[in-house]
């Protein structure tokens, strides 16, 4: 009884998401340049000063317009989540999960990575550990009392976790951009590293400004032999009321002497793929969404099958999913991405992986993962 009521309130609170979501948001598109305020930053460079992020009113906008909010389609958003919601979007029995220890991370050769779930990934990168997307709550919420609840637990705790060299940051939805996890590893981080305007909120949350440093798309930084480089994304952002779209979001692409991946962030699929791919590819490996998706707001999530896409446009090795496995925030159920892209990959020869929630891989000699999921249906 408890469960079916917590699935109500949940329905509920994602529908007033959307419906707020799309009353602040500013859908429109123009071709000006934005002039964003100036930012110092060590090593940074600029690899096409005529592509980076672009605003309108004060706003960032696309490159390509997203559809804009009617009510009419804000009604058909309420309706689908209230009455089309699967009754699988929750996982009935425990999800596998590989515990991770400070030793294995401090032990682990270069090249390994951990997903902790959901967008939340731990690399070793030239001898030192980098995370994307720190979400650790148990709600992807303003309040950890409603909300998207998790599915598991994380396989590392904050304070186990070692010292960490940098935190990079797709953009400041509350599923990727977790104000407690922030405040927890602040003493532990030596750099957060943001789209524009996402560093002024961990500076206002009191990390200090000296460890955040923000990026416009197309801007680059080497840090050791580590180089992050800020790539465009189709999405929106905002945490409030009153700051729609007043943040940038983005995707990265980090490189090493050994290693080359990206990460997708949040993102509708758009002709910047195919840029990225040509300008920072081939990647090794490519960590894309591939969940929390629908129809009715493909411009600002993919599909499935445009996740297969972004992955060739890339010119990507390996293809891993991530943005499932972790939270309810669509209407399918909570395998079905994994189902989809795996026989999608399948039809196309594509490698995919998608071990279990803190199963190390080396990321540049990737083992077969299996169908793991099917047995907790």
């Amino acid at each position: 009884m408890r469960k079916h009521s917590d699935k109500k309130i949940n329905i509920a609170f994602i529908a007033a998401i959307f419906l707020l979501l799309g009353l602040i948001s500013n859908p429109t598109y123009a071709n000006e340049y934005a002039t964003n305020r100036e930012i110092t930053m060590p090593n940074k460079q600029k690899i096409d000063p005529m592509i980076g992020s672009q605003k309108v009113d004060g706003k960032f906008t696309n490159r390509v317009a997203r559809e804009g909010y009617s009510f009419e389609k804000l009604r058909k958003l309420t309706s689908a989540f209230i009455s089309d919601k699967s009754d699988q979007s929750v996982p009935s029995k425990t999800l596998p999960l590989s515990n991770i220890s400070a030793e294995q991370l401090l032990n682990a050769t270069n090249n390994t990575m951990w997903r902790l779930g959901h967008s939340t990934l731990l690399m070793k990168l030239d001898d030192e550990l980098w995370m994307t997307d720190p979400v650790f709550s148990k709600r992807a919420s303003p309040s950890q009392i409603i909300g998207p609840k998790r599915f598991h637990p994380t396989p590392i705790k904050i304070g186990a976790l070692p010292e960490i060299k940098g935190v990079i940051i797709s953009h400041d939805h509350y599923d990727h951009l977790d104000k407690a996890a922030i405040l927890e590893l602040s003493n532990k981080v030596e750099t957060f590293y943001t789209p524009l305007n996402v560093g002024d909120l961990l500076i206002d949350w009191g990390v200090a400004a000296s460890k955040v440093q923000q990026y416009d798309w197309w801007d680059s930084v080497k840090v050791g032999e580590v180089t992050i480089t800020c790539t465009p994304a189709q999405h929106f952002s905002g945490r409030g009321l009153l700051d729609g779209d007043k943040r940038l979001w983005a995707s990265w692409a980090i490189k090493t002497s050994e290693l080359n991946v990206f990460f997708s962030g949040d993102t509708g699929y758009f002709e910047g793929f195919k840029t990225i791919g040509e300008k920072l590819g081939p990647f090794d490996i490519a960590f894309v969404e591939t969940g929390a998706y629908n129809t009715l707001w493909a411009d600002i999530h993919m599909l499935p099958e445009d996740t297969l896409q972004a992955h060739l446009d890339l010119q990507s090795v390996h293809l891993y999913p991530i943005h499932n496995g972790t939270f309810d925030l669509s209407l399918h159920a909570w395998y079905e991405p994994f189902d989809r892209i795996n026989e999608l990959a399948n039809k196309n020869n594509v490698s995919l992986l998608m071990p279990i929630i803190g199963e190390p891989i080396n990321m540049l000699a990737p083992p077969k993962t299996s169908a793991w999921w099917q047995d907790y249906k």
